[in-house]
């Protein structure tokens, strides 16, 4: 006969099985949703012939993961996983009360931009101001939409969701649904463009581009180049950051929230305000 004893710490581990499952079916379908430079990236060939997996999917990583989860099983605590602990980073301040305004379009806008002229933008964030030379005359939809979104504070508020420390070195940016918390990478403004300038495209340090989740799905998340890093020409480069190269390297210098190569800065980065100026 089952004592009452046993039954309770068979309870218990079926509690804690049910819960390591549901943890790792979240990460995966975080992993999926996610899109790190876009899910059309399979797989980087680095210099020295390593590899970097680098699509929204990771999923080599998942399968790491159910391994190690399963060697858990027999649990030693019902105890829920612990929360990451933010941290506070160098250069940053609390961010300014708001949130994002969330609106929404159903088709590019019409272009009001020179592509002649010369344009910048700068995000005014919560670990300092970056500004960005952009290139109007070679991404003239991607300067359009960016003044445009700007223009209607689309950006303000919003928070950097991602950060890449190994294999390529990136800061993303421009999702208004991500949260410190919880996972961005799928929001955006409603509509998507085509890419531009992919010719000869490269991704040194101070590189701006456009993330994306495939060839003509670009809508309103980029990412910030801290660190040279390769990538193939499949993501619209657009702009060069001119001031504030240091702040973000700070940023990546304090790591992620999770401790991993890929995740949430472990500063929480976000734009105060965002703005497109001519001239």
């Amino acid at each position: 006969m089952v004592s009452s004893e046993q039954r309770r710490r068979q309870l218990a581990r079926e509690k804690y099985e049910r819960q390591m499952e549901r943890r790792v079916a979240a990460q995966s379908a975080r992993r999926r949703r996610n899109t790190i430079l876009g899910t059309s990236l399979a797989v980087v060939v680095l210099a020295g012939g390593g590899t970097l997996i680098a699509t929204g999917a990771f999923s080599s990583d998942e399968k790491a993961d159910k391994k190690t989860n399963s060697a858990q099983a027999a649990p030693t605590s019902t105890e829920e996983p612990t929360t990451p602990t933010r941290k506070p980073v160098e250069g940053c301040a609390a961010p300014a009360p708001g949130a994002p305004n969330g609106k929404q379009w159903q088709a590019e806008p019409p272009m009001t931009i020179d592509a002649s002229g010369s344009y910048a933008m700068t995000l005014d964030s919560n670990c300092g101001k970056v500004t960005i030379a952009l290139d109007a005359a070679k991404a003239p939809h991607t300067v359009n939409s960016f003044a445009f979104l700007a223009g209607e504070k689309y950006f303000d508020h919003t928070k950097c969701h991602r950060l890449t420390t190994d294999g390529i070195f990136v800061l993303q940016c421009g999702d208004p649904t991500a949260s410190a918390t919880v996972p961005g990478g799928t929001g955006g403004p409603g509509y998507k463009f085509a890419d531009e300038n992919l010719a000869g495209a490269t991704y040194p340090a101070g590189t701006v581009a456009m993330a994306n989740s495939g060839p003509g799905t670009n809508g309103s998340q980029f990412f910030l180049v801290y660190k040279d890093t390769k990538l193939p020409p499949n993501y619209t480069p657009f702009g060069k950051i001119t001031e504030g190269l240091d702040a973000v390297q700070k940023i990546a210098a304090a790591g992620t929230l999770e401790g991993s190569p890929d995740g949430h800065p472990m500063a929480d980065v976000t734009f105060n305000t965002v703005t497109v100026a001519k001239g």
